[in-house]
């Protein structure tokens, strides 16, 4: 622990850079939503987290791989209150090769889920947006690391 980890800070610490903050532009267009369409995302982040209704729901963080909106984030929520969200989560996991017996498995295997290629489409309905899971994709490297096989920085001379 530092000596400063408990030291709030305050509007007086902050006026200094109050010139800069006042001249830096910001590109709003920025933050405008992803369109809808199919995209190539890299599965960030996973985690179990509860709605504001209690239900628990699995929340996916996927970066757009690109070429357009790389960089950019989507969301995908699985919310586990009926039959037929069970079955969404199901097909979803299957998507992405990650076959469990059981759902009560899921909270030890979401690190299988991290680094996992897939393929989405974004549909927008009014003001809500949906991400939908369409497929996994196969890379060179993911095909040696299941074969065991390791691929060389450096060619054979």
């Amino acid at each position: 622990m530092s000596e400063h980890d408990n030291i709030s800070v305050n509007d007086t610490d902050l006026a200094h850079f109050d010139d800069v903050y006042k001249d830096s532009e910001v590109d709003e267009d920025g933050f405008d939503t992803v369109p809808d369409g199919k995209y190539q995302v890299n599965v960030d982040r996973v985690e179990l987290v509860r709605t504001t209704k209690g239900d628990p729901m699995l929340k996916w963080t996927m970066r757009v791989l690109g070429p357009n909106f790389a960089g950019r984030n989507l969301w995908r929520y699985n919310v586990m209150a009926s039959d037929e969200n069970i079955r969404w989560l199901k097909k979803d996991l299957y998507a992405c090769e990650l076959r469990l017996t059981r759902i009560s498995e899921l909270p030890a295997n979401l690190e299988r889920l991290l680094d996992v290629r897939l393929e989405v489409t974004k549909r927008t309905k009014g003001e809500y947006e949906s991400i939908y899971i369409n497929k996994r994709i196969r890379t060179a490297d993911d095909q040696d690391r299941s074969s065991g096989k390791t691929s060389e920085a450096l060619s054979k001379f």
